[in-house]
């Protein structure tokens, strides 16, 4: 027996959840298909450690909240209660010596914090904000949720305007280029190319330097959900019930049905036809699309030789959450005290060269004992994410899938585990001494074998299914076929982060491939142009 729905949405991460709930609020029949048991994908909250401590095991530095337009459309925080807080400082790199540099939103209280460092380089901060906040409004921001025009337009179109000429030059460069042209300190240096790269960037390789503007203007923006991640795909979730959207869980697909070039559908694992009147909407990786459901047969042979040279990330991230007695006190609290509540910590990076090296060693398959990472302590924000008193905490670094002496099977051994966990623990306890080994009551380490092993689509625990280099961004994500979320196979759309703008939770891919659905079926849109889009049209930034 066939069932039938107008769309179908294959994965409930971020993206298929605003595809679906957008069109089923437009009276369209959806359906999502979930291969796991969970909704939400990476917007996941869950007890990993002991009861009461809440982690959030994947996404948890929000940085599109301002901009994103989920959040206005279905009025989140109104009607479901979804709130976001925006700790201050928004990033500190406390040092051995005592020291901390600081971010905040505030500019000018930024700017102190740098000039204890260079007076020269907090000069250079403020005219970094002010220009790329000027970018992130009327450019990059807008970018996010239209589709990616072509390289020559886009090129031809910025050398129309003083700041569309002034992005393009970035893009020439390469990220440490841009953090050297701007700062002198080597501390500052330090900071400023961590937060430009750590979201996958190499920092020696151009032509997506764009990107910096992007990550340097959100280092001061990061939000923080209370209650955790998963109130955000909860809201979406039941947005998409109330007005009549389905999801099924633990959904094993064997093939996107293909019919004379049209995608009509799917057939899953039991046998089970699922028929798509409009469209099939795929948000996972390419490759199990195309070749494991799609098929070769179906496609062209230069699409699928295209597809098979993908590249994925060269590193992923290995996380350790930690269930903790009490919160952190920083060593660097007595000359900074708002270090103690600071949202993100560069912790283990003394210079540079520390962050040079650690970069050095992921591409030769090694990490070393010392190497530094990022770390979070929600529930100081957030008093729900851990008992009254206690506190729970992340460090992530960035890391190798395959490691050199065993490959990616290494990171399942149980004394890889155990000395991964307690180096980092040793390396924290150098810059918040209060959490001695009583203090630390559970940990649950995460590395980019288990994200592989967790989440189907993050092929070598690529957490935005696919690397971000000059043949794989903008309008050549994931190719120039696709890349209006449209593909070959007609009324079968791509809405997940191999597509244009890509992964980080920016809800870009998903509520862009609802536009383009919407457009092609003519199905009346109840949303609006987003208003900072609008004005980028009309000043000829878009």
């Amino acid at each position: 027996m066939t069932q039938s729905y107008d769309v179908i949405i294959i994965g409930s991460g971020p993206n298929g959840l605003a595809a679906g709930a957008y069109l089923s609020r437009a009276g369209q029949r959806v359906l999502l298909l979930e291969k796991r048991f969970e909704a939400g994908g990476g917007l996941a909250t869950e007890q990993v450690t002991l009861p009461e401590y809440y982690h959030n095991t994947h996404a948890i530095y929000k940085m599109m909240v301002d901009y994103a337009p989920v959040y206005r459309d279905f009025e989140l925080e109104s009607r479901y209660g979804v709130k976001h807080i925006q700790p201050e400082p928004q990033v500190a790199m406390p040092l051995k010596d005592g020291r901390c540099l600081c971010i905040h939103s505030d500019i000018e209280k930024s700017c102190q914090s740098i000039a204890r460092f260079s007076k020269r380089d907090a000069e250079s901060y403020r005219e970094m904000r002010h220009d790329f906040a000027r970018m992130m409004r009327h450019i990059l921001a807008p970018q996010t949720y239209v589709p990616m025009e072509g390289a020559l337009e886009m090129a031809a179109r910025a050398e129309e305007t003083e700041l569309g000429r002034a992005l393009s030059e970035y893009a020439e460069k390469t990220p440490q280029e841009i953090v050297f042209d701007l700062f002198e300190d080597d501390h500052v240096r330090t900071l400023m190319l961590y937060m430009a790269c750590h979201w996958g960037l190499e920092h020696d390789q151009s032509g997506v330097s764009y990107m910096v503007p992007i990550y340097l203007d959100r280092m001061a923006n990061y939000r923080l959900t209370a209650g955790g991640s998963h109130r955000v795909s909860n809201a979406l979730l039941k947005c998409i019930f109330e007005h009549g959207g389905q999801i099924r869980t633990g959904a094993e697909i064997r093939r996107i049905v293909v019919e004379r070039g049209r995608a009509c559908g799917v057939e899953m694992q039991d046998g089970t036809h699922l028929s798509a009147e409009k469209a099939v909407v795929s948000t996972i990786d390419l490759h199990q699309t195309f070749l494991a459901y799609v098929g070769e047969e179906n496609l062209e042979r230069d699409f699928v030789e295209g597809l098979r040279t993908w590249e994925w990330e060269e590193w992923s991230l290995c996380n350790l959450h930690l269930a903790l007695a009490e919160p952190p006190h920083f060593a660097a609290a007595e000359s900074e005290p708002e270090v103690d509540r600071a949202f993100i910590y560069l912790m283990g990076y003394e210079s540079l060269g520390d962050l040079l090296d650690h970069w050095g060693a992921m591409r030769e398959g090694r990490l070393a004992a010392d190497v530094g990472f990022n770390a979070c302590f929600p529930s100081v924000h957030d008093s729900f994410q851990a008992p009254v008193g206690r506190a729970t905490g992340l460090l992530s670094q960035m890391a190798p899938f395959d490691l050199a002496d065993g490959g990616s099977e290494r990171w399942l051994a149980h004394e890889t585990r155990e000395e991964i966990s307690e180096q980092r623990l040793a390396l924290l306890r150098q810059y918040v001494p209060n959490l001695s080994a009583d203090n630390v009551l559970w940990t649950y380490l995460t590395t980019p074998a288990d994200i592989q092993n967790k989440f189907a689509n993050m092929v070598r625990g690529s957490y935005k299914q696919g690397a971000y280099q000059p043949l794989q961004m903008g309008y050549l994500r994931p190719n120039d076929e696709c890349s209006h979320y449209r593909t070959p196979i007609q009324g079968l759309y791509l809405g997940g982060a191999s597509v244009a703008p890509g992964g980080m939770v920016l809800f870009g891919p998903g509520y862009n491939c609802s536009n383009a659905i919407a457009e092609d079926f003519g199905i009346e849109k109840w949303w609006q142009e987003l208003d900072y889009v609008t004005a980028a049209r009309e000043e000829g930034y878009i």
